[in-house]
């Protein structure tokens, strides 16, 4: 890793203060910006809706040429379920997790930020924020997930009058030159849900049964991909914070919107994006090193992490990993209802359906559910 040069960090630091000041007077001559879903950043942030998807996707594309890095961000409702059965190793596991939650759940919003090589915004709007058809009460969802979005100033009444149809934006985004194309570079953090999210999409199917198969996908509808999450794992030393919020803080890097929204989260994982390649890496990740390559898969760990991860091995019983959803109107009354975690007590086994698929398999509620 080598010293930032004193030109690049001019540059580099000149290129923030302008990204700053654009969106500061974008907000202020946007205050009242007609498009707004709970206070979303003013013009610098564009919330699309199924109204203005079309119009919007076209204006996307016009960027491209100028503006060919894109970071991206999801909301999406929470995880609702866990996987049953023996896995190869905790990445096999994490995996498995996360195919049958993106297969089981809805998107709710994903924002996508625009700048050049640089990290140089585009003049105006600059993230867009893409918010998507949810229904409180048919859809599933995890209630603690939902409440933090609802904090964050999403408003899900909207979702469901204005929301976006994800097979129509699946369609304008095959055609929109973001995806399949080799120049272009997605910028993310700790990212393996967002691109299962955007997998889904694309395919319209459910993902592939093994990681092998999900990440050949990835790479073919995104051949270029940075997670920062990925990165920082791999450079523990300098990066003692590991949340998006917290390494902004540690780096002084301000945000734009409110957090837990993902136009404003992807503003951020952009900023911060460029802010650790020139402070860190004199303006040129490594490439080879660090492109596609997601934080938390097997073969695609840092070094530090997989040599841990290779002496641990993952058996995981249904006695101890079991689902947890919140699906209203038909959200149990227990308490156990919104919890997550691998070690909180097991709950009835009268409330979910015996039969156990092995190996990515999980437990579904017995109730009956409209999904």
């Amino acid at each position: 890793m080598s010293g930032r040069t004193t030109n690049n960090n001019n540059n580099a630091q000149q290129t923030a203060a302008n990204n700053m000041m654009m969106c500061a007077n974008n907000n202020n001559n946007g205050a009242n910006n007609q498009h707004g879903g709970g206070g979303s950043g003013g013009e610098c942030i564009r919330d699309v809706w199924a109204y203005n998807l079309h119009d919007e996707m076209r204006k996307i594309s016009l960027l491209l040429d100028d503006y060919p890095c894109v970071a991206m961000d999801t909301e999406f409702p929470g995880v609702v379920a866990r996987p049953v059965g023996s896995f190869r190793n905790p990445a096999d596991y994490q995996y498995q997790r996360l195919r049958c939650n993106v297969d089981l759940l809805k998107i709710i919003q994903i924002g996508l930020t625009f700048s050049d090589n640089t990290g140089k915004l585009p003049n105006g709007v600059c993230t867009w924020q893409f918010n998507f058809k949810f229904n409180l009460k048919e859809d599933m969802y995890a209630a603690d997930s939902i409440d933090l979005l609802v904090t964050s100033g999403i408003e899900f009444d909207k979702n469901e009058a204005m929301g976006i149809d994800v097979a129509d934006f699946g369609e304008l985004l095959m055609a929109s030159g973001l995806v399949l194309c080799d120049n272009v570079s997605w910028l993310s953090f700790h990212s393996g849900y967002d691109f299962g999210y955007l997998i889904k999409i694309l395919t319209c199917s459910p993902l592939p049964a093994e990681e092998s198969g999900f990440f050949d996908l990835v790479k073919t509808y995104f051949p270029r991909y940075y997670d920062i999450k990925y990165i920082i794992a791999d450079n523990l030393t300098m990066f003692p914070q590991k949340g998006l919020q917290d390494i902004a803080n540690y780096l002084e890097v301000k945000r734009i919107g409110p957090q837990h929204q993902a136009g404003s989260d992807s503003l951020l994982t952009s900023e911060l994006f460029f802010k650790i390649q020139w402070q860190f890496f004199d303006n040129k990740i490594d490439e080879a090193k660090y492109c596609c390559c997601l934080y938390g898969f097997s073969n695609l760990l840092p070094a530090q992490e997989q040599a841990q991860q290779s002496q641990q091995q993952v058996a995981v019983s249904a006695s101890t990993l079991v689902t947890s959803l919140s699906a209203a109107p038909f959200a149990p009354a227990q308490s156990y209802n919104n919890s997550f975690s691998a070690h909180s007590p097991s709950p009835p086994p009268s409330a979910y359906n015996p039969n156990l698929h092995r190996s990515g398999g999980i437990y579904l509620p017995s109730m009956s559910m409209r999904m």
